[in-house]
């Protein structure tokens, strides 16, 4: 495989995903080795002049007017790492930590930080060998960047903290021994130009935006599945319909819902059996359809902070200025992450709602209560209602915004901050969460079409209803429902299960 090539401009998010869960390979372009070096330059001739700049010769935070000699910096940089180390709770999954040190190096890429070209090749030979620092989730305000988690990574790049390597916890400087790296010693900025960005809070967002793009697609599958063991009416899906309208996400909605069920013999048409069908099920292009907006605005945003510079203070050589500013501030993404945990919980949500009423034989048009044909003596599909309602409500509390709070810190210095990690992590949460749901249903859908009696389903939705009875038979009496659940989980988590229906549909929007 060809190396992905980082320069700071044009990383996507197809190929963030390549990096941190395919363990894909980097290398910096020439542009961007050029870049680094002209900064570097400006930083050491500054130094050696003992001006006056932020971070560089100056504390930091409420410190920013004590002045530091230049036999000092080496120490002030190291000082600055080891004092933020403040982490706490469990460590980032390794694709977090590895999507962290991918985005760092992409900033610093762009040459607007200032640090050495022999001090990136470090964190970049960290990433392509497998030396994973552990990272606590816990300890960001999403302000003055991502501090406390990005010192924990940087502490490994000097042989202190702790790193995953292959498999196994080491220390730092026996995990980069093992690997092979030398540890470095920073100098002057580069303390600083390590952890002065929102990557933490981005890399956990990026990989939420990736697998919720595709838990909407999840969701216009089980909804196919809900509609034919309900015998739904096709009419709402109509283009018509949602053109009159215009929302693109409504009308890609529709369209999926007509590929998938094209061909079926259990749908209906308006009028047959009823002449509407409950929200849940008619309203599903709009209420997913907005979701799907949703994850596109916040696509655009993540790639966007993915390849920008978000260190302080920012070094344009051309001018030869160094400018303190605020783009480590992580509000663009907090508002972003706060907006994507509302859009992925809602699919959830009626998806919740699609449940109950395949469950509840007041609402599922003849189906047996909770999908078994022996009630009373079994329970059927009865308690993973409960479940999924329970999530549901779950998502309701983490979908909070974590953006409109704000707690002052360093003396009041930094008076103002995003909350973003804490964003990233509800989105993240409420993702998983969600797929739960999203896997209840379409594990009860399939009970229903098999009591229902199977008359043929749609091009799509057959496709997604022998997957699923490849692995999971239909239930007749009771048995442990969290290992169908999980089973469930881990077939529509493999995304082979999106792409053999897509096979049969084409690409789903």
């Amino acid at each position: 495989m060809e190396n992905i090539i980082i320069d700071g401009e044009n990383l996507n998010l197809e190929q963030f995903i390549d990096v941190v869960r395919n363990n894909k390979k980097i290398e910096l372009s020439e542009e961007s080795i050029k870049n680094m070096n002209k900064s570097r330059e400006l930083v050491d001739r500054y130094v050696e002049e003992e001006k006056v700049v932020y971070g560089i010769t100056t504390g930091f935070g409420k410190f920013s007017d004590v002045i530091v000699s230049k036999e000092d910096t080496k120490k002030l940089q190291k000082n600055l790492i080891i004092s933020h180390s403040c982490g706490v709770g469990k460590g980032f999954d390794e694709e977090v930590v590895r999507g962290v040190m991918l985005l760092r190096i992409n900033a610093l890429s762009k040459g607007y930080s200032g640090i050495r070209l022999s001090t990136v090749n470090t964190l970049m030979e960290m990433l392509n060998k497998g030396v994973h620092p552990i990272i606590p989730e816990q300890g960001s305000l999403g302000a003055s960047g991502d501090l406390a988690p990005l010192s924990h990574m940087v502490l490994v790049m000097f042989g202190e903290g702790y790193a995953m390597y292959k498999g196994e916890r080491l220390d730092g400087k026996i995990a980069m021994d093992k690997a092979g790296i030398d540890t470095i010693e920073l100098t002057s900025k580069e303390g600083l130009a390590l952890i002065n960005g929102t990557q933490v809070m981005t890399s956990v967002g990026a990989l939420t935006i990736y697998d919720a793009l595709n838990l909407s697609k999840l969701s216009d599958i089980s909804a196919s599945l809900t509609n034919e063991a309900l015998n739904g009416i096709i009419d709402a899906y109509d283009e018509k319909v949602h053109k009159a309208r215009g929302h693109i996400g409504q009308i890609d909605t529709g369209r999926n819902l007509l590929s998938l069920l094209d061909g079926s013999k259990m749908t209906t048409r308006q009028g047959e059996i009823r002449v509407q069908d409950a929200y849940s099920l008619r309203c599903i292009p709009q209420v997913h359809g907005a979701s799907k907006d949703c994850f596109r605005y916040a696509k655009e945003k993540i790639e966007i902070e993915m390849n920008a510079a978000t260190d302080n203070p920012l070094i344009f050589t051309e001018e030869e200025q160094v400018i303190s500013g605020g783009n480590f501030h992580g509000q663009p993404m907090a508002i972003t992450f706060d907006f994507l945990s509302i859009g992925i919980a809602e699919l959830a949500n009626i998806s919740e709602r699609r449940l109950e009423r395949l469950v509840n034989p007041s609402l599922s048009s003849g189906l047996p209560a909770f999908l078994t044909e022996k009630g009373g003596l079994n329970s059927g599909f009865m308690i993973v209602q409960y479940s999924a309602a329970s999530l549901v409500s779950e998502n309701k509390v983490l979908a909070h915004p974590a953006s409109v709070d704000s707690i002052t810190s360093s003396a009041n210095q930094e008076d103002h901050v995003s909350m973003g990690t804490i964003a990233s992590r509800h989105a993240r949460d409420i993702l998983n969460n969600s797929r739960k749901v999203i896997a209840m249903e379409i594990l009860t859908a399939a009970q229903a079409i098999d009591l229902r009696g199977n008359n043929g389903l749609g091009n799509g939705s057959e496709v997604a209803y022998n997957l699923v009875r490849s692995e999971i038979s239909v239930l007749k009496e009771d048995r442990i429902m969290n290992e169908d659940i999980e089973k469930m989980e881990e077939i529509i988590k493999d995304e082979s299960f999106i792409i053999e229906i897509e096979k049969k549909v084409g690409k789903l929007l």
